[in-house]
């Protein structure tokens, strides 16, 4: 895939990416949500190899502020409406372009940002706007190592993946 070949930085959303998409509500209005073990590892590896990862996220959660904190995830915007405005500070503080960004996304409001990056990819279940967005769709649907997924596929791409296997 040559488009990954020069990812320096992958954008994911969380609901319906990192999680299943599903919010479950306890008695005490306490939200809970699934995160995929692997998908987490994916990150990691990214990071390990200088490929940067963000969150950018229009709720505000808890449990996703702890995720990204667990993984390290420096670029975290949660609450944000217009996706494309964190993302402008990012591209020039870390000096990059569109073309060498991925984002991953599941549904419609992912569009704007999918529009702009060099590299969008789209869940497995995401909706068929954002699958035909997409230069490339996962075979795992969101929250069941789609994230993992695209990281093993942009590391591969870049050649970096036998560093990772190397150190485990």
């Amino acid at each position: 895939m040559e488009k990954a070949k020069d990812i320096k930085l992958v954008i994911l959303d969380v609901d319906g990416v990192m999680t299943d998409g599903r919010i479950v509500i306890d008695d005490n209005g306490l939200e809970q949500r699934n995160f995929d073990i692997k998908d987490g590892f994916g990150v990691v590896a990214l990071q390990m190899t200088g490929v940067d990862v963000a969150i950018i996220t229009s709720k505000k959660s808890g449990a996703v502020r702890h995720r990204a904190e667990e993984l390290k995830i420096k670029h975290f915007h949660e609450g944000i409406k217009k996706k494309t405005e964190p993302y402008e500070v990012m591209l020039k503080e870390m000096n990059i372009t569109d073309a060498q960004v991925a984002y991953v996304g599941d549904d419609l409001v992912d569009l704007s940002m999918m529009k702009r990056v060099g590299f969008p990819v789209a869940v497995a279940d995401a909706v068929d706007e954002v699958r035909e967005a997409a230069v490339y769709v996962t075979k795992a649907r969101g929250g069941y190592g789609a994230v993992r997924e695209v990281a093993e596929l942009i590391l591969k791409a870049q050649g970096k993946w036998d560093k990772i296997l190397s150190k485990i």
